[in-house]
């Protein structure tokens, strides 16, 4: 099933909230990403109906290995363009909002040769 840039949006979200606090849970993502409660149900269930996400008897949210794959890839290319956009002179909090805009449209291969250039000359 593909995932559309939403979606992608809702897994690294997900993502993100792990690596900092360990656990997830709706409210989490509904005040990280600033929607509503009833959109970020909607967008839950749908994640969990396509497998992408888990949530258990305690309301808490997981990445199955496969959501966890597409946020990955969303989550590296959006600190990569980040990054690179800071370098170029951009102020970082423009610099996130433009990467969150790019790391979506990219195909793979561009941005692999992105993050080649900006290992190789920025990093």
């Amino acid at each position: 099933m593909a995932i559309y840039k939403s979606g992608e949006d809702y897994l690294e979200a997900i993502l993100r909230l792990q690596k900092q606090h360990g656990q997830v849970r709706s409210i989490d993502v509904v005040e990280d990403l600033h929607f509503s409660k009833p959109s970020v149900s909607v967008a839950m269930k749908k994640l969990r109906e396509s497998g992408h996400v888990i949530m258990d008897e305690n309301g808490l949210l997981s990445l199955t290995p496969e959501g966890e794959a597409i946020a990955s890839r969303i989550y590296e290319r959006h600190q990569v363009l980040t990054s690179m956009l800071v370098a170029l002179g951009v102020e970082r909090e423009e610099a996130a909002e433009e990467a969150c805009l790019l790391e979506h449209d990219l195909s793979d291969s561009t941005f692999e040769k992105i993050k080649a250039h900006y290992e190789k000359h920025v990093r």
